[in-house]
């Protein structure tokens, strides 16, 4: 049996649509549609999709948080929604813009309150938060009031408190929004170690591709409640048929840069925008480039979430 089962899963919700001037006419939305996959234990997966498409719908009823309108779910082999409690044990949620732990107390609080909710034994307890602090760098941070946290630190105690109790899967929703780059590498190193020494398995939702190049082997693209892809990130952009774009700022300004693998799409004085396929490394022709020219500076730009999804869209005739 694998860790997540999916199958044929649906919600919808009832609304009340403006139908005339006085009048709201009741109708159904479906929120997730015919959706199933399976994720088998110690897996890293990118969950990702445009604004609306059924995401953190999906993380809900996985949690047991919403009841699917049709379908089946099984996660650790039980039911979310019939057996959510015994399951809180079995998981760990982080929402990016939301907070488990308790605004006006102290950190060191919140992670001893949640060892009486989820009855941690104190030695483990005092094992896990003890690494925990040292590999997210929250020692200091113990005794400082939630609500005086910033938002990198707050997200660093949210995922440590996930993981005070040991689950066996992590649920990020959206774990580096607003962060900076600094916070966002020491998040995604805390995440792939704990996948590596703890086989944690990873369920991630997020805009910034770069976190699921970082972190996941794979990749479900959600559209309009229904998965169109199950894969591999490269093999998503080869389907899709998107591009990165690395720019380039010279020296001096010089006519269009000319190296295998990329065309230049645009020049503005000495910097240039390099387009290349999104599933090809830039590490060649970051090396063409700056062994045949002046580099002042260069970086590399991430096709859009949504991007990605038009185009594949547009492979398969869907549009």
């Amino acid at each position: 049996m694998s860790l997540i089962e999916v199958r044929d899963l649906t919600r919808t919700f009832a609304v009340r649509r403006r139908s005339g001037r006085l009048r709201r006419s009741p109708s159904v939305v479906s929120a997730v549609h015919d959706l199933s996959f399976t994720i088998e234990s110690g897996e890293m997966v990118g969950y990702i999709g445009p604004n609306g498409a059924g995401k953190s719908t999906t993380i809900k009823m996985l949690t047991g948080i919403l009841v699917p309108t049709s379908g089946e779910i099984r996660v650790a082999g039980l039911a979310p929604s019939a057996r959510r409690t015994d399951l809180a044990r079995r998981i760990g949620v982080v929402f990016g813009q939301r907070t488990t732990l308790w605004w006006d107390l102290p950190l060191r609080d919140s992670f001893e309150l949640l060892q009486k909710i989820y009855r941690v034994p104190h030695d483990r307890f005092r094992r896990n938060l003890d690494e925990f602090l040292e590999l997210l760098d929250l020692g200091r941070l113990l005794d400082t009031p939630v609500r005086q946290l910033s938002l990198g630190q707050r997200m660093r105690g949210d995922i440590a408190a996930a993981l005070l109790h040991d689950p066996d899967i992590l649920y990020l929703d959206e774990p580096t929004i607003g962060l900076d780059v600094i916070s966002k590498g020491r998040l995604r190193e805390f995440l792939r170690r704990l996948n590596a020494e703890r086989g944690t398995t990873l369920l991630l939702t997020t805009h910034d591709l770069q976190d699921i190049e970082a972190l996941c082997h794979r990749v479900i693209v959600i559209d309009h409640g229904t998965a169109i892809f199950d894969g591999a990130l490269g093999d998503l952009h080869g389907q899709g048929g998107s591009t990165r774009t690395l720019v380039v700022d010279l020296v001096d300004t010089a006519p269009a840069i000319e190296v295998p693998g990329a065309v230049v799409r645009k020049v503005e004085g000495p910097r240039q925008w390099l387009s290349f396929p999104a599933g090809a490394s830039a590490a060649p022709i970051v090396a063409a480039v700056a062994a045949s020219y002046d580099v002042a500076d260069l970086s590399i730009q991430e096709p859009a979430i949504e991007d990605v999804i038009r185009d594949l869209y547009s492979a398969t005739g869907s549009f």
